[in-house]
């Protein structure tokens, strides 16, 4: 289990914050996570914003909104698995080769708590690079007016693509 360490407002950035252990293959790694998500509809339909990048790590941040929820007004699980398996999928290609791009090919998610907050933080971690099939694991958090709460967890396969017809990185 990851550690919280802080949270984000919104448009807050925080993109190349702290050390990480991995080292990317590119220097331009931020640049081109970031230009891959910006290309993402569904992240700009939910309101999700990219907040931090660092090699083999990433956060998402995301308001609570109404239309996103459940029956029971909690956020639903399709969209927390939605803002989990994108964080996992960008830490993945934060350290991959220049034109490589990333899918996810199997995911399992904990739901561990209801998704009650005012905002949610994702976030994605490698936990074995490799040539073609990445290791990711994941969080969510739910954060507001009290201690921020572990809502979900992820455990994630990536799937390195380069050469591919009509999948290009971004």
């Amino acid at each position: 289990m990851f550690k919280l360490l802080r949270t984000y407002k919104k448009g807050e950035s925080n993109m190349a914050e702290s050390r990480s252990r991995f080292t990317p293959q590119t220097p331009d790694f931020a640049n081109r996570v970031q230009a891959s998500f910006t290309q993402q509809a569904v992240m700009n339909l939910i309101g999700a914003e990219l907040v931090k990048v660092i090699p083999g790590e990433v956060e998402i941040l995301m308001q609570f909104r109404d239309n996103l929820t459940q029956q029971h007004g909690f956020l639903h699980a399709g969209i927390i698995t939605t803002i989990v398996d994108s964080a996992c999928g960008y830490a993945a290609l934060s350290l991959m080769p220049a034109g490589a791009s990333v899918l996810t090919i199997e995911f399992k998610v904990n739901l561990l708590a209801p998704a009650k907050g005012e905002r949610f933080l994702a976030r994605g971690m490698v936990v074995k690079p490799g040539k073609t099939i990445t290791v990711c694991s994941g969080e969510v958090f739910a954060l507001g007016s009290e201690e921020p709460k572990l809502v979900a967890t992820m455990t994630a396969t990536m799937m390195t693509l380069q050469g591919r017809p009509g999948v290009s990185e971004g």
